[in-house]
């Protein structure tokens, strides 16, 4: 009879999901150590490799790159940035009395005539008179406090940073294929997360482009936690339970994602700053958490945590190793590219998101956060779903409502961004729980090597459209319309594989049809035919 606290298989596999059975000891429940360990390891690595990313305007302020402090209105009026800006509270414009060209000014329309001919009021000229803003061509003051739009310098290094710190990711994530049968899944894990604290914590002394690209690159490594996270889970659960084990510890770790755009501001920053701190120190001082969080967590999952069902360590035996047979795959590679649309995109928009409502929309950053923060919330129950169900055309509607987010322009309410937001976060999250309760039956035999690949392959898609779209092109919303049919292309390539056995984008499978997991393509088949039913 087993000792264990779930039911195994053969193998000692869980056969079970129960999320709150976490007595026992060790070796009597490694199944749901694992399970936490991974989810909450992943969750806090989130929170760190993102936490910067709704601070951004402050930080760039620390940085000194904000326009209107390299270039200050008073000497340099005639800015572009300066030029097509207004205030969306006030209605007023940076230029009072119009642009001299709609679409490209180059300065602000003079004032009228019959304005300077007026005469200014005063104590005793009250009538027929005006104010002496009326007869100023420019009005600075309605300026945000960092003017960072679309086209700056600032807006340029902000987007780059967030690019490149999911690049780094993926050299970690193929590595980890690798390092996880070196060392184990609790020996990587502890490694990452222990990378990430000091890092993390390094972001307090950020000064100047340089270091901030740096820094977030470095810690871009901690996004690796993602392999150990789907690795661990799947030589923890037998194959009935593993595709909503891997959801569920996915999903709830990308909520760290969701969390940090809500937490980094709301819970940490503005309560130092209402505390008396100058926004400069608090969101230094707001570092040293999550540093401290994911040092706790690495502590805890060396004493509490196994590799294994039966063993401390992972024995590479087990499954074996190599690269060269997951590579020419052509299932892993397809694998790899599909995730880069739903994946990839999750982590581009938890990098501009933030700083898109701030300054486009322009809120203040507690409620920029927590409009960046519901996109990210959706994994509470948006992956899982999507592991345990496959709900399908997910990549389809993700598609749709990332082209319909770009049609939100700043003179439509603030809530119809978010409600387009949450739908569009909704068939995202369930896109990437599908991709990834497929993996585990891809190449069992490999499954480490496939988790890295697919993974990083997510992080390339965060990459593409990070220096390709958001990077590049000069305009708010734009971007996010280019992002859509990227999505789109990755929806449609669906319809290069029917089979009449399996179905596709528009028919189900054939009468009585199963799937076959002799069938060489059968992941392929099964990813396109949940994916875009």
């Amino acid at each position: 009879m087993s000792d264990f606290k779930c039911d195994v298989n053969e193998q000692n596999k869980a056969t079970e999901l129960p999320l709150l059975r976490v007595g026992g000891s060790v070796q009597q429940n490694p199944h749901m150590r694992a399970f936490w360990a991974s989810t909450i390891s992943f969750f806090l690595a989130f929170l760190a490799w993102f936490a910067l990313a709704p601070l951004a305007l402050d930080v760039a302020s620390s940085m000194g790159i904000c326009e209107n402090q390299q270039f200050p209105p008073a000497h340099f009026k005639t800015r572009p940035a300066y030029l097509k800006f207004k205030s969306l509270s006030t209605g007023t414009a940076y230029c009072q009395y119009g642009k001299n060209d709609a679409d490209k000014p180059t300065d602000c329309k003079p004032v009228p005539n019959d304005i300077l001919a007026t005469p200014l009021c005063n104590s005793t000229v009250i009538t027929g008179c005006v104010s002496e803003k009326a007869k100023l061509q420019y009005l600075p003051d309605v300026l945000d406090e960092c003017v960072c739009t679309p086209g700056t310098e600032c807006s340029r290094v902000l987007a780059n940073a967030g690019t490149i710190s999911v690049t780094s990711t993926i050299v970690a994530r193929i590595a980890m294929g690798t390092l996880l049968e070196r060392f184990g899944c609790v020996n990587m894990q502890v490694v990452l997360l222990v990378w990430g604290s000091f890092w993390i914590g390094m972001a307090a002394t950020i000064t100047a482009p340089w270091n901030y690209m740096l820094i977030r690159f470095l810690i871009g490594a901690v996004g690796a936690t993602f392999v150990t996270n789907q690795v661990w889970c799947s030589l923890m659960f037998a194959s009935n339970v593993v595709g909503t084990a891997n959801a569920c510890a996915a999903g709830w770790g990308n909520l760290g994602g969701g969390v940090t755009q809500i937490f980094m501001v709301v819970v940490l920053f503005q309560p130092f700053k209402a505390a008396g701190m100058e926004s400069d120190k608090a969101w230094r001082v707001s570092m040293a958490v999550p540093a401290i969080l994911l040092l706790l967590c690495a502590i805890a999952i060396k004493l509490l945590c196994w590799d294994t069902p039966g063993a401390r360590r992972f024995d590479v035996a087990v499954t074996g190793k190599d690269y060269w047979e997951v590579v020419k795959d052509p299932k892993v590679l397809l694998m790899a590219m599909q995730y880069s649309a739903c994946f990839g995109t999750e982590l581009a928009m938890n990098n501009v998101l933030a700083t898109h409502f701030r300054t486009y929309f322009q809120m203040n950053a507690g409620d920029a956060a927590s409009l960046a923060g519901a996109f990210g919330l959706m994994n509470l129950f948006a992956r899982p779903l999507g592991g345990i169900v496959r709900l399908p055309r997910s990549h389809l509607g993700t598609a749709v409502f990332l082209f319909g987010f770009g049609c939100v322009d700043n003179s439509q309410p603030w809530y119809v961004a978010l409600i387009i937001l949450v739908i569009f976060s909704v068939f995202v999250q369930m896109a990437e729980g599908t991709t990834y309760g497929i993996v585990p039956f891809m190449n069992p035999k490999q499954l480490p090597i496939v988790s890295a690949l697919v993974g990083a392959g997510g992080n390339i898609g965060a990459m593409i459209a990070g220096f390709a779209f958001y990077a590049r092109i000069p305009d708010p919303i734009l971007p996010f319309k280019v992002h859509g049919c990227y999505v789109m292309f990755f929806a449609l390539l669906t319809l290069v594989c029917p089979n009449h056995l399996h179905g596709g984008m528009f028919w189900a499978p054939a009468a009585g049809a199963a799937l076959k997991k002799t069938d060489p393509w059968f992941c392929s088949r099964l990813f396109f035919m949940c994916c875009c039913w």
